[in-house]
């Protein structure tokens, strides 16, 4: 019989990841909507005031071009619209009357999210989020590579002395 191998940190990351967004998505689906869950963000920043891309960017801490991918599939589902700003480098983003709409709809299951969450936090007994948040901190001040870098090195040295 083969031993499962311990599994990696993205690993573990991307797992937790797709069974937050299957959970979701049933909870979406149940609600009677046609909606995704990677549009959340997004509609969260746009309704709190963003109104570029960079600005949804900063917000979310997702990167400029998930948000782009992201904007263009809203924009096909009718929930986003581009428009023109005074200094014609950028387009403007905003919420369509149906995405204004769908966030109404949508503003008390974010709450229950939250409730969620913080239920799964007790049952483990990790506040995940506060760790989740401190971890990205943490990888902003120096990123993975390096440090996986680093690693490499402290551990040919201890190898070739």
């Amino acid at each position: 019989m083969e031993q499962l191998q311990r599994p990696g940190l993205g690993e573990l990351l991307r797992y937790v990841a797709e069974l937050v967004e299957q959970g979701a998505e049933e909870q979406y689906r149940r609600m009677g909507l046609e909606y995704r869950p990677r549009f959340t963000p997004v509609m969260r920043a746009l309704a709190a005031g963003a109104e570029t891309v960079t600005d949804v960017t900063k917000q979310t801490r997702l990167t400029q071009g998930a948000v782009s991918q992201t904007v263009k599939l809203m924009g096909g589902a009718g929930l986003v619209e581009r428009y023109g700003v005074s200094d014609g480098r950028k387009s403007g983003l905003r919420l369509t009357p149906e995405g204004e709409d769908l966030v109404h709809a949508l503003e008390p299951q974010w709450e229950a999210t939250f409730t969620a969450i913080s239920e799964l936090e007790k049952e483990i007994g990790y506040p995940l989020l506060r760790v989740l948040q401190e971890t990205a901190n943490a990888l902003d001040r120096q990123g993975f590579g390096p440090r996986l870098a680093a690693a490499g090195d402290a551990q040919m040295e201890a190898i070739h002395g």
